[in-house]
């Protein structure tokens, strides 16, 4: 059996890295991906699905180092399933309402930001908003 996921998006945080007790170098991403349809009503709606995706080893790397809040990326991976009902992983927000966390392992991570985009979020370090088209409206990151 064998399944993949691909997905678009922005991240909505500076990327995480870590190392787990073997040496291994692990990004973690909060990419923020956005759905527009048109509702029942003929308005158009968009709503953004935030992912958490993991990814390892010297791609972990070049990802913390080159990747910046706001940057675009084209995911390729697993989705990664809660272990105990093999859906995605349900919690409580602050406010108590229940949410979704979909969480992906990157087999692939690729840059679509360009370099001098990329260099001016880096600038920018978090400070200042990136362009409104980089990152969605809803910054409620579930995780």
């Amino acid at each position: 059996m064998w399944h993949q996921i691909t997905l678009v998006g922005h991240l909505g945080r500076e990327p995480e890295m870590n190392y787990t007790q073997n040496g291994d170098a692990v990004t973690n991403l909060n990419v923020a991906v956005d759905n527009s349809f048109k509702g029942s009503d003929g308005e158009q709606v968009k709503r953004t699905i935030w992912v958490r995706v993991s990814v390892w080893r010297k791609q972990a790397e070049a990802c913390h180092e080159y990747l910046h809040k706001g940057s675009k990326v084209l995911v390729v991976g697993k989705l990664n399933a809660d272990p105990e009902t093999g859906n995605p992983k349900i919690f409580n927000r602050q406010d108590g309402t229940a949410g979704t966390s979909y969480e992906i392992v990157a087999r692939e991570v690729r840059f679509l930001t360009s370099k001098a985009e990329n260099e001016a979020l880096a600038a920018n370090n978090g400070s200042a908003a990136p362009p409104a088209s980089a990152v969605p409206e809803n910054n409620d990151i579930p995780f």
